[in-house]
């Protein structure tokens, strides 16, 4: 059989496939999809570090992808993404020798598919349930960055937060004020998920810029996407210096994801907020399920539940991705033929 970069090309037609679902999703929820990669290259069989560091050099280069088409769209708040930088830093060089300490004692696997199940799980039947709430009110398609913010589209723990005014403040797109204090510990706490998890910190980052700041979603994910950039970068290239990254994972993962990060970031301006909520929220469900399915099998040696883990995985990647690009195909439909009215 053919090969390239030393794998079967049956092997690179799937990470190339796969890195098109995880493209789509990251440019559409403005989280690496490395929450993905991660646990999949784990059930593949890779060691926790090349895994955790293919992960991250994944993320730095579909993120740079994804945050020019939100450039374009007027949806990254730079303020706020830089204020993050310093934060993530500290946080992945920490969570990178969590990394390394737990595999010398051979504890790294468990604990990292551990803490994945309990905050993919966790984080996406609250996000899902708080959708679910709101979905009768709908929320406008598009989304003008310059314009203030509603105050009854900030969430309640949002408003409670922006209330503690410690300076430095931080005014923000929107006319949002907030501690430069608050902004700082999000990173720090994501930017410690990204080095322990191997992930850009998207998929806690994301609602907290949403339920902790008060940042619109659709800017929350333009600009996560911007801060990924450079956490994904600072991640791999720390990772890489151990031997860390696989350019023959990363590679035809990012030449799939190329195309998928525009589309799903073009998705982000059809798409109302509740809807990229609810399909956030289902596919860390998802991602949880599969982990947890993966644990499972390993406790008690049952090896064809790692098959059915990987098939969770890609199956919900599938699934989502292809949510989204409907959902925006339908939102196009009805933008160019509008319902006639039926008022008399």
């Amino acid at each position: 059989m053919m090969e390239l970069f030393g794998m079967s090309a049956t092997l690179i037609v799937l990470f190339v496939g796969f890195g098109l679902m995880i493209g789509v999703l990251f440019g559409f929820f403005g989280m690496g999809g490395s929450f993905l990669v991660t646990p999949a290259l784990l059930v593949m069989g890779y060691p926790s570090r090349v895994a955790v560091g293919s992960g991250l050099a994944f993320v730095f280069g579909t993120s740079v992808i994804a945050t020019l088409k939100h450039r374009d769209l007027g949806q990254v708040d730079y303020k706020l993404g830089v204020s993050m930088i310093i934060g993530t830093t500290i946080g992945i060089e920490v969570g990178k020798e969590l990394v390394l300490h737990l595999e010398t004692l051979g504890l790294a696997g468990n604990i990292i598919s551990v803490t994945y199940v309990v905050l993919l799980g966790g984080i996406g039947l609250f996000v899902t349930y708080e959708s679910l709430k709101g979905r009768s009110g709908g929320v406008d398609h598009d989304v003008d960055a310059d314009a203030e913010v509603d105050a009854d589209d900030i969430p309640d723990i949002a408003k409670k937060i922006q209330s503690y005014r410690v300076p430095p403040m931080l005014t923000l797109r929107g006319g949002i004020e907030v501690s430069l204090w608050m902004v700082l510990a999000v990173a720090f706490v994501t930017g410690l998920l990204s080095g322990f998890l191997g992930v850009g910190g998207g998929f806690i980052r994301m609602p907290a810029l949403f339920y902790l700041i008060g940042v619109p979603v659709p800017i929350a994910v333009g600009t996560d996407l911007f801060e990924i950039v450079f956490s994904g970068g600072i991640g791999s290239f720390l990772y890489a210096q151990s031997g860390g990254v696989d350019l023959s994972i990363v590679a035809p993962l990012l030449a799939g994801s190329a195309l998928g990060a525009r589309v799903g970031s073009a998705a982000t301006s059809l798409v109302d907020e509740e809807g990229i909520k609810i399909y956030f929220g289902l596919m860390l469900l998802g991602g949880a399920t599969a982990v947890a399915v993966r644990q499972v099998g390993n406790a008690y040696g049952i090896d064809v539940l790692n098959t059915v883990s990987f098939a969770l995985i890609i199956g919900s990647a599938l699934l989502v991705s292809g949510a989204v690009v409907y959902s925006s195909v339908q939102a196009l439909r009805e933008e160019r033929n509008p319902a006639p009215s039926t008022a008399d």
